[in-house]
């Protein structure tokens, strides 16, 4: 009977937060598109509320908690991760820098510039700061007080970092937008209207050179900014889908990170970041400078592009191969931080897939094929079969239960005095085993074949020290086998933690070109005279954000399949 109140407040709390969600993202596109009576003052004053909401709810809760810091509480150890927190703390030491950008950037046009702007990156700067600490501190908390306000005040966070996030994703995709709008011309692309989406302070600025410092690298922040909104986002969800969870209290393995083993997979990977990140240097020089130099700067993405994702898919296939040889049961335990994990992975997938089948029935259906169209083909095909290998790969990795090592095979160390030397003996699983059986007899087991054993039977015969002879070259073999079964075993966790850290650093590798700008679907110019201007930019302003998001979580996830391999 008590279950029944507590479903109803998560399903009361959860359309809350769904309600302040579509008003946000409503009052989001009414800015966008100019809307009448509605202005950047509207969308600012909205947010900064929710800020306020949601930093009275958390000093509450950090309050309350300090009150009852003597009680014993639950708490969900697969949720709230060192590393994941360490991520979000520099992600959010970033967004701080983007914060003091702007607070700079109104002072500079503080004559034309609504107050909210000025207001808006301080209020901003307070909740980041708070909430990070809070997500330190309360991350894997089991809630088991106060159930029903707590659910409200829970999912009210997540959401407003949501709508922080869909503010960062449409500023930073407004700006791409502009940028792109003036590099179709040199494609020899002007049959396509361009008309820039200017939102710029109609005043000058009083420090120039200051101003272009501020706006320049407010758009070079951005990406950190909606990498830190997203990631909160989801550890809060964790946090409220275990309010009023009860949890099955048992010892959580430790699983640090080692770089001892890794040695192949991170060189690997460490050359293709680097590479990348050259590539996406030579292409903002390149591109929108003049045809020839766009056209040779999308061929060489494409053609990087093209390598790497087929080292990933050789990676992958390779990673999943071993899994098949092996012989381990499902984790099907209930885990909400692993089955969102699993959901997130799936479904911002979709964004990515959504792009690269655009680019295939353009490829296809367009009438007019420049050269360096013909590499986006097999790269958008590259691009559906590497997340669909890799998606399997890590699915499958969070959900394998860990190896549980027997307290029979754990090493002993029998140290005994032979005739004044000492004596080292790590015995085998049947040594031990046929030990426990003798003991069990009444009888003494004979690990030491040496002179213990022979000092027993007082030296009696030649049979004797035949069957002793005969024993020892069993163990032997029987040793031999069960030290080569453990090395197999060891050099397929080896090959997986490789393969690891190398998808982990592919993903960081491809993250960084579209969230910097780099971003082929805008520049091509294919897809926009097959499906029209204005219909790709809305796919691909709505997929990108989804694409980016993608690499960024798969190298969160492969980070703790390596640490669990």
């Amino acid at each position: 009977g008590g279950s029944c109140p507590q479903k109803n407040a998560e399903i009361l709390s959860s359309q809350y937060g769904i309600n302040l969600f579509l008003a946000g993202l409503l009052l989001t596109f009414a800015w966008a598109v100019h809307a009448v009576g509605i202005s950047k003052s509207h969308l600012l004053s909205y947010l900064i509320t929710l800020m306020l909401l949601q930093l009275l709810w958390m000093l509450w809760y950090l309050c309350r908690s300090c009150t009852q810091r003597r009680l014993i509480r639950d708490k969900d150890t697969h949720a709230g991760a060192r590393w994941l927190k360490c991520g979000i703390t520099l992600f959010a030491v970033i967004t701080l820098i983007l914060d003091s950008f702007k607070i700079g950037y109104y002072i500079d046009f503080s004559n034309c510039l609504s107050p909210t702007e000025g207001i808006f990156p301080v209020t901003h700067a307070m909740h980041t700061i708070l909430q990070v600490y809070f997500l330190w501190c309360h991350a894997k908390d089991i809630i088991q007080s106060f159930k029903t306000l707590e659910r409200f005040g829970v999912i009210h966070s997540v959401f407003t970092n949501l709508l922080l996030w869909t503010n960062g994703v449409l500023t930073e995709s407004k700006h791409q937008l502009n940028e792109h709008k003036e590099r179709l011309i040199t494609l020899g692309f002007g049959n396509i209207t361009i008309v820039l989406d200017d939102h710029a302070p109609q005043c000058n600025c009083t420090t120039t050179t200051l101003c272009s410092i501020f706006s320049q690298g407010i758009y070079y922040l951005y990406p950190f900014n909606i990498e830190y909104h997203i990631l909160a986002s989801t550890m809060l969800y964790v946090l409220w889908k275990n309010i009023g969870r009860k949890v099955e209290h048992h010892q959580q393995h430790k699983t640090p990170f080692k770089f001892h083993g890794i040695t192949v997979g991170m060189i690997f990977g460490l050359i293709v970041l680097t590479s990348t990140i050259a590539i996406v240097v030579v292409y903002l020089i390149q591109i929108g400078h003049s045809k020839i130099k766009s056209e040779l700067a999308l061929t060489m993405f494409y053609l990087h592009a093209i390598f790497v994702l087929a080292l990933m898919c050789t990676a992958g296939i390779v990673a999943l191969l071993i899994y098949r040889l092996e012989d381990r049961s499902l984790d099907n335990s209930k885990n909400p931080a692993r089955k969102l994990d699993a959901e997130l992975l799936v479904g911002t997938a979709a964004g990515s897939w959504l792009l690269s089948w655009g680019s295939i029935l353009a490829v296809i259906c367009a009438q007019a094929h420049p050269k360096y169209t013909w590499y986006n083909l097999p790269y958008s095909v590259l691009v559906i079969i590497e997340k669909y290998i890799q998606n399997l790969f890590i699915i499958e990795s969070i959900h394998r239960e860990q190896e549980k090592v027997n307290d029979d095979i754990k090493t002993l160390r029998i140290v005994t005095i032979s005739r004044g030397s000492t004596l080292s003996l790590t015995p085998s699983y049947k040594e031990i085993y046929n030990g426990r059986a003798a003991r069990d007899s009444g009888e003494v087991p004979c690990l030491l074949k040496g002179s213990i054993c022979g000092r027993e039977n007082g030296g009696g015969g030649s049979k004797e020290e035949t069957s002793q002879e005969n024993s020892s070259v069993m163990h032997s073999a029987s040793d031999f086998s069960f030290y080569s079964r453990n090395s197999v075993t060891n050099n397929k966790r080896r090959v997986l933690k490789n393969i690891a850290a190398f998808l982990f650093l592919c993903n960081l590798s491809l993250w960084i070109p579209p969230a910097f700008g780099c971003r082929p679907e805008y520049d091509n110019g294919l897809e926009e005279i097959v499906f029209g201007f204005e219909p790709w930019i809305i796919v691909v302003n709505l997929a990108m954000p989804f694409s980016i998001f993608y690499r960024m979580h798969s190298a969160a996830s492969l980070f703790e399949v390596n640490c669990k391999t």
